[in-house]
């Protein structure tokens, strides 16, 4: 029995651990992946960050080497993985949960290697749980080549020929000037809108610097700055991909609507045949695994007032928008997970 059970040891996770080894509670983190840091190690090879390394580390530990550079995926992962160690956070790797119950003031969570009991659960799974592809990419021929935004790794998983990235925001501008970059690719990219672009640099300091300054990314949801914000389209940040579209090197097509053989649908009538396809449209959560009815609306949605859920004992950290722009982002989330925790603390 802990008092606290952690289920997900990405950043969210390790952050909430990080102030519960301060509570004095007893607590366990969970993850059904085999090392802390995997799910970034898994992502395409040229992946990094669009925050600067002064912004990504978590509390009590930054994160070494230039503090106005942009970090590589795989730095992150090996951050958090030493992260987790050097704080002493007591993990358990390769641990699904299959099922959480609550039976009277008791959280009851079903996994593969046992159940284990708590009188608190902080859900940080993150936002990124389930590939979201749209029903018709079934109609695509299985001789073109198809390949989510996480599943994608680099241009050798692709045939030479015309490749099509549908969605535009950060992954897919990363992953369409990659692969405009190779000279056997004639590359589209698929957008419901026009992109916003933002520089990644003004006056030689981050534009996350002044976001800082001005408090944009931790103001709350409910107030003016956060509610402009939110009804903004996501800014893909820096101009390369802006560029190449200029010189005509990166195509842009209207939104994807339907798939036939090998042909690729859009919503101006238009089609074209294609012989690979980058879904860079995102993920849906999956809270299947929460038999808990009076944790979800009746649409299926996590109900939670600034991660706190109505059944008590029932938090959430890592949620977009959980209380602001940043509840989501690696720099950001210690707020939220600190907050959390002083709510399990007062109860």
């Amino acid at each position: 029995m802990y008092d606290v059970l952690v289920i997900g040891a990405g950043q969210a996770g390790l952050a909430a651990g990080y102030y519960l080894q301060r509570s004095g509670l007893t607590f366990l983190i969970v993850d059904n992946v085999s090392s802390v840091g995997e799910s970034w190690r898994k992502r395409y090879d040229s992946l990094r960050l669009f925050t600067p390394r002064m912004y990504d580390g978590l509390p009590g530990m930054s994160l070494i080497g230039n503090e106005n550079s942009l970090p590589s995926k795989d730095e992150i992962a090996d951050y958090l993985e030493s992260y987790a160690k050097q704080m002493h956070l007591p993990i358990r790797l390769n641990c699904l949960i299959t099922r959480l119950s609550k039976q009277d003031e008791v959280y009851y969570a079903e996994t593969n290697d046992g159940i284990i009991e708590a009188r608190n659960i902080i859900v940080a799974t993150g936002p990124f749980q389930t590939k979201n592809v749209p029903h018709f990419a079934k109609s695509l021929s299985e001789n073109v080549i198809q390949l989510h935004s996480s599943e994608y790794k680099n241009i050798s998983q692709l045939l030479p020929g015309t490749t099509v990235v549908v969605g535009g925001g950060n992954s897919g501008a990363q992953i369409a000037v990659e692969l405009a970059s190779d000279d056997k690719q004639t590359v589209y990219i698929s957008i419901a809108r026009n992109i916003t672009f933002r520089p990644l640099h003004i006056m030689k300091r981050s534009i996350f610097w002044y976001f800082e300054k001005l408090g944009v990314l931790r103001s709350g949801a409910d107030r003016m700055v956060g509610k402009w914000l939110r009804n903004q389209p996501e800014y893909v940040y820096g101009y390369e991909l802006k560029e190449l579209i200029t010189k005509g090197k990166v195509n842009k097509r209207p939104r994807a609507i339907n798939a036939k053989d090998n042909r690729i649908l859009y919503e101006d009538g238009s089609e074209a045949p294609i012989h690979n396809i980058i879904w860079a449209t995102g993920f849906k959560r999956n809270d299947g695994w929460i038999d808990i009815a009076t944790a979800f609306d009746s649409r299926g949605e996590i109900l939670h007032e600034a991660g706190v859920s109505p059944v008590v004992g029932l938090y959430f950290v890592g949620l977009p928008w959980q209380t602001s722009r940043g509840s989501a982002l690696l720099g950001w989330v210690k707020y939220d997970a600190q907050k959390i925790v002083n709510h399990v603390i007062q109860r």
